[in-house]
């Protein structure tokens, strides 16, 4: 049976709100709506939703704020909403952890046709993963055994890149912000984990991203032929990390 995909638009503006809301309606999606940061976060410790619509510029704690609050908990789809439209401002977005953005004004077609990306994407990885291997040069990274392969021997890998390797291939030949690779190692921790790690007091997002790097780097020399000049496991200056399977 079809399940509907649960969406939640964050926006402190009404008309926006009641607009996408009766547009994704239309277009067979359930839609919740909030109207603060603080709504928001009440709405999904309750409800398991699909995919986040947020606005940047609300009153109070912004949308990017947000954005790092939600994905602190778990990992779900965001697309964020701006009226700004320098390129910097995007990369921010994309940086926070968000996995698309629109500038306002903008078509509510093309808001689907962007939600529709993503879900794609996200349909292609576990589609992925119900196949045995994926080819990264002479190695195999074995889906189901969780292993890298090269013929018949086993390439020892860390949790942490284990984590990293399954959301790179969560979007082939996409990159990928290393935010969201952080984020995704953080939301793997166990409780005792994550505790030890938010009373460091060196925590901030960006001590999280130099633990992405780390261990991007740490694959690489697993990965590559010539680590210091990437094929597979490239590097996307400004957003993070892409990899590029045979």
């Amino acid at each position: 049976m079809y399940e509907k995909k649960h969406i939640l638009v964050v926006d402190d503006d009404i008309r926006i709100r009641k607009l996408i809301q009766k547009y994704l309606r239309k277009n067979d999606y359930l839609v919740s709506t909030a109207s603060s940061a603080n709504e928001a976060v009440q709405f999904a410790n309750t409800i398991e939703f699909d995919l986040f619509i947020i606005d940047v510029m609300m009153p109070g704690e912004d949308g990017l704020s947000l954005t790092k609050k939600l994905l602190d908990n778990c990992y779900t789809p965001i697309i964020i909403l701006t009226a700004r439209k320098e390129t910097s401002d995007r990369i921010i977005g994309l940086e926070t952890g968000a996995d698309d953005y629109i500038s306002k004004p903008f078509e509510p077609r093309e808001l689907i046709l962007r939600m529709k990306s993503i879900f794609k994407r996200i349909k292609k990885f576990e589609e992925q993963k119900s196949k045995k291997t994926i080819c990264i040069g002479i190695l195999k990274f074995d889906i189901r055994r969780q292993e890298l392969l090269k013929g018949n021997d086993i390439i020892s890998l860390t949790r942490t890149e284990r984590i990293l390797i399954n959301k790179l291939i969560n979007s082939l030949n996409i990159p990928v912000p290393r935010q969201k690779l952080a984020q995704e190692i953080f939301c793997n921790f166990n409780k005792e984990e994550k505790n030890n790690f938010v009373e460091n007091s060196s925590y901030k997002g960006i001590e999280r991203e130099r633990i992405v790097d780390v261990n991007i780097n740490r694959l690489r020399k697993k990965i590559e032929k010539n680590p210091k000049s990437p094929k597979y496991l490239k590097t996307v200056r400004s957003i993070g990390y892409m990899l590029v399977p045979d």
